[in-house]
């Protein structure tokens, strides 16, 4: 930890270690997580049981800063390859070795776990069918490294063209919401969203390239104010959900993904960048600066197998003759301190077993990007 080195950009870390900690205690104490008729488990928010709780999406749903932290180190890993000579096919297999193999481990393990339970006497569901909410925020993965394998092309047009290429894509989103919302194209949905995730890692790329977190408090104002009134415009004048997450009752801004993600992309970075300042100098502290160190050896561990250790911990409660509440009543609001503390305790040791996996990953080879 001392041997941090003073260019480095403490903020976009601890963003970083923050998306980790946010959507971990996000799926363990705010999915009211229950058996439906046919046995299988469904974990919906209780955002819409909680007045005015959809603002709060507009902070606590951070996979668009996921991807503006993604933009952000993958432009520094790239610009440090081409400093050594690193050719961008080394590149992108450095980058997609390191999310790779922990991913293949876990799939392994759970590959093996399912086998064995098909092979068991009576009838056996695979895990998709009676629990999909738990691969669901694996769709991140899939997403983040088909974006690791085009780098090298948007980290060149972020060179050559900047500020034209966010504005290409933000017209290619706006044509494509118009097709869908419009037009009803039901595919159009789909390739917005794409162009979404693409437009949240370009604009990572601008973080870092356009130095955002040290310009004027003027531009950094703007910049969250630009997404706040795409928001405001997106959610109260052309009808987009209010909330940043699938709730109950509404439809969903993130499957699939349309615009009013990218506008929150602008909003979250702009808070981030307005808050750059006085975070650098909190993060100097020893005491703020080693848990975000901590978290960020093993993100991808914890990201992985943090719903293995709430199933684990869900599996005791019903073998304890605990039933899991369908609505979020008073009791199940007095519970989210059993959700929080004993999943940590599981997940605890299922990240001493993998994290050597991940670290290991990020050796680099000979030539590969570090």
């Amino acid at each position: 930890m001392e041997a941090t080195p003073a260019s480095r950009d403490r903020v976009v870390d601890a963003a970083r270690a923050l998306c980790i900690v946010v959507v971990t205690v996000w799926h363990w104490t705010l999915s009211v997580t229950h058996r439906t008729a046919d046995g299988s488990l469904t974990m919906p928010n209780p955002i819409h049981a909680v007045p005015g709780g959809w603002l709060a999406t507009w902070v606590l749903q951070i996979m668009p800063v996921f991807f503006l932290v993604g933009g952000f180190a993958n432009l520094a890993g790239w610009q440090r390859a081409q400093g050594r000579g690193t050719t961008a096919g080394q590149f992108v297999r450095g980058r997609l070795r390191r999310l790779l193999w922990p991913t293949v481990v876990w799939a392994l393990v759970w590959l093996a776990g399912e086998l064995i339970a098909a092979a068991l006497p009576g009838p056996h569901r695979w895990m998709w069918q009676w629990f999909p909410g738990y691969l669901t925020p694996l769709w991140f993965l899939g997403v983040y490294g088909l974006l690791i394998a085009v780098v090298p092309i948007t980290a060149t047009l972020n060179a050559r063209y900047g500020a034209w290429v966010l504005g290409a894509l933000v017209l290619l989103i706006a044509v494509g919401s118009v097709a869908h919302r419009g037009a009803g194209l039901a595919w159009a949905a789909w390739v917005t969203a794409a162009l979404v995730w693409l437009f949240c890692h370009q604009l990572g790329h601008a973080w870092r390239s356009w130095d955002l977190g040290r310009r004027p408090p003027a531009q950094r104002l703007a910049v969250v104010g630009v997404g706040l009134a795409g928001l405001v415009g997106l959610t109260v004048g052309a009808g987009y959900p209010l909330s940043m997450v699938s709730t109950t009752g509404t439809d969903s801004n993130i499957f699939p993904t349309n615009a009013a993600i990218a506008a929150l992309a602008v909003f979250q970075l702009g808070l981030l960048v307005l808050l750059t300042p006085v975070a650098e100098r909190l993060l100097r502290r020893p005491a703020a600066w080693k848990p975000v160190v901590v978290v960020n050896v093993g993100a991808l561990t914890v990201f992985l197998w943090h719903m293995t250790a709430y199933l684990v911990v869900l599996w005791a409660f019903e073998g304890l003759g605990g039933t899991l509440a369908a609505e979020p009543t008073a009791g199940w609001w007095a519970q989210r301190w059993l959700w929080l503390l004993a999943p940590m305790a599981v997940l605890a040791v299922l990240a001493v077993l993998f994290v050597r996996v991940e670290l290991a990953a990020r050796r680099p080879r000979k030539g590969a990007a570090r």
